[in-house]
Formats: C-alpha cells, sequence, structure tokens
C-alpha cells in the first residue's frame, strides 16, 4: 500500500472527513482527521475517542418478542421454516433509527405463506426501520403469525439472562450501540524543530447514523462529562454554603430574555446543564436536539421559540418553570 500523503495546516487545529461511503444500507464508513496535534496528543485524543463512541452513543434496538403460542425459546412451530431461537436472532439483527426515551410497543401480524421481513413491522411514529428487507421469517403454510414486540433506547449492550425469561415473552441481546468499531492511527511530521502528529479516525455504523454524526454525538457526550471539571471550585463552595442560597432570574415567556452581562451569575448558568434538572427524558431529548445545553441556553429563548421545537407541548413549558423555580435558589 502506497503512502498517503496529507498536506495540514500548522495553525490552527482543524478537523476534516477525508472519506466517506455507504457499504449497505446497514454499514456507513467515515475517515477523519485532526492536525496538528503535538506529540503524544494524538494517541490521548484516539483512544478515548474510541472509547466514546463505541459507549458512549445511544441506539435503539428490539429487547424482547412475545407470543401466546411459543412453549420455549427452542421450540420449532408448524408451517414456520425457522425455530424460535433463529426467529429471536433475526430481530436481533434489525436496526432502528429513533430519538425515542424509555420503551414502545411494536407488533407482527402476518398471514402465510410468504416471506416475513422488517418490512411487515409495524412501529410507533417515532421509530423508523434502516433496512427494511431485513429477513425474520418463512411461512410455509397459510397460518397467521402474530408477534408483540418492545422497543427501547439505550447505550451499551444487555445480555439476556434467565430471570428476564417470562411466560411467553423472551428477551433478545440488546446491542444498543450503534457505531460496529472504531479504529485510531497516527502520522508524525517534523515542522522545522518540533515534533507533530496528525491523528486518523475510520468509523464504521450499523446505518442508524452517519460516522459524521457519531463523531458529533461522541464528541458532544466527552464534553458533557468533563464540563463539571471546569468550574469544580464553584461546586465545592456552593455545596459548602448551602447550595439552594442566591437568586436565579425569572423565566420570562412574554418575551425573548435580555441577553445578561457577563457577571458570575452567566458564567454559572453556563456551567450548569439541563441534564442536571430532573426534565423529563422527552422534554431533555427535544431542548438538546434543539441544541439547548444549559440553563442560560434555556434563559434565551422565549416561549415562541420553545414551542417551535418538534413534539415540544405548552405543558412542557409549565415543567420548565417548575424546575426553575425549585432551582431559583441555586446560582
Amino acid at each position: 500500500m502506497g503512502q498517503e500523503k496529507v498536506i495540514v495546516s500548522t495553525r490552527p487545529l482543524q478537523w476534516k472527513c477525508v472519506e466517506s461511503r455507504a457499504d449497505s444500507k446497514r454499514l456507513y464508513y467515515g475517515r477523519f482527521i485532526l492536525a496538528p496535534l503535538m506529540r503524544g496528543q494524538a494517541d490521548t485524543i484516539g483512544i478515548v475517542m474510541r472509547r466514546a463512541l463505541l459507549g458512549e452513543i445511544e441506539g435503539t434496538c428490539i429487547t424482547r418478542a412475545k407470543s401466546d403460542k411459543i412453549p420455549h425459546e427452542y421450540s420449532n412451530l408448524v408451517g414456520i421454516q425457522e425455530s424460535v431461537h433463529e426467529i429471536l436472532m433475526n430481530l436481533k439483527e434489525i436496526v432502528l433509527r429513533s430519538n425515542l426515551y424509555g420503551t414502545r410497543e411494536a407488533s407482527i401480524c402476518v398471514k402465510g405463506p410468504g416471506y416475513v421481513t422488517a418490512q411487515d413491522i409495524i412501529l410507533p411514529s417515532s421509530v423508523e426501520i434502516v433496512d427494511n428487507t431485513q429477513h425474520i421469517a418463512n411461512l410455509t403454510e397459510p397460518i397467521n403469525l402474530c408477534i408483540e414486540l418492545q422497543i427501547e433506547r439505550n447505550r451499551g449492550y444487555r445480555i439476556k439472562t434467565p430471570n428476564n425469561f417470562q411466560n411467553g415473552s423472551y428477551p433478545i441481546d440488546a446491542i444498543f450501540m450503534p457505531v460496529r468499531n472504531a479504529n485510531h492511527s497516527i502520522h508524525s511530521y517534523v515542522n522545522g524543530n518540533e515534533k507533530q502528529e496528525i491523528l486518523f479516525l475510520e468509523i464504521w455504523t450499523n446505518g442508524s447514523l452517519t460516522p459524521k454524526e457519531a463523531l458529533h454525538e461522541a464528541s458532544r457526550n466527552l464534553i458533557d462529562l468533563l464540563i463539571p471539571f471546569l468550574h469544580a471550585e464553584e461546586e465545592n463552595f456552593h455545596l459548602e454554603n448551602n447550595q439552594h442560597k442566591g437568586t436565579l432570574p425569572l423565566f420570562d415567556f412574554h418575551g425573548r430574555v435580555a441577553k445578561p452581562r457577563k457577571t458570575k451569575k452567566e458564567i454559572a448558568l453556563k456551567y450548569i446543564f439541563i441534564d442536571q434538572s430532573e426534565l423529563p427524558p422527552r422534554v431533555y431529548n427535544c431542548l438538546k436536539r434543539s441544541n439547548i445545553h444549559t440553563l442560560l441556553d434555556l434563559l434565551n429563548n422565549s416561549q415562541e421559540d420553545l414551542l417551535k421545537i418538534k413534539d415540544f407541548r405548552i405543558e412542557d413549558i409549565k415543567h420548565i418553570l417548575d424546575i426553575l423555580e425549585i432551582k431559583k435558589h441555586f446560582a
């Protein structure tokens, strides 16, 4: 393999997508570079980004199947070519795209003979299938196949255990990770008297999001995890001096809140993230999709702005007001 020549500016730090392709509906590939980096920085970033890509991004999948006609997981049903176990394994392979939180119900109800595919799944409106052609079962006789499904959004993976089995309901190994694989490599070069590095990141996804979207979400999640360290001393001060003292500006929904002056209070609001406010998962997800990450972001939006957010309701505004009323003594 020939050596690839990459020309990057030495100032400032920048990233670029150098390759992007869709090998199939369920396999996307992306290659990115970040440069210039000082010696050792590329490995540090590469390791933490790989872990974030594989472990910190949420995905959606089928986690349980139920049918009254199934005696046990390893049984064979008359008129169906596959065993129950094989059907469950096929359901495990179905890739879903969604922003839902919690669990949702779906179902399959098909009459044979014929092939059952992912297209036959009746889904809630908030969920879509990446590849409708995914095979589930082959009905060889004119029988009815009805299966109730449970769909969840989470991160990481969950292996079924014996105590998860219920009467007529069977858990499915849940692999929530939308990133199938992630690798990093380093190219070192000399710039004057200084040794610098270029970080190459390779990302493969299951099609529920693109590698670029995965990179953005992993980076955002890392920032959310590390930001508290930037104001650790302020946190300790608040804890020692009763964190419920002080006042928080009221949330004015009758017009856009005037941008606060650069004060200590503004800085504090900038580092209080909405996920620290005990918002319902759906409301939190709506705000985060609109790039509202902190209380300062929230206070800089009017009622009209929030109601323009998809799936945001008027009762959500009242809920936010109640939470801000509780937290008004925090900042």
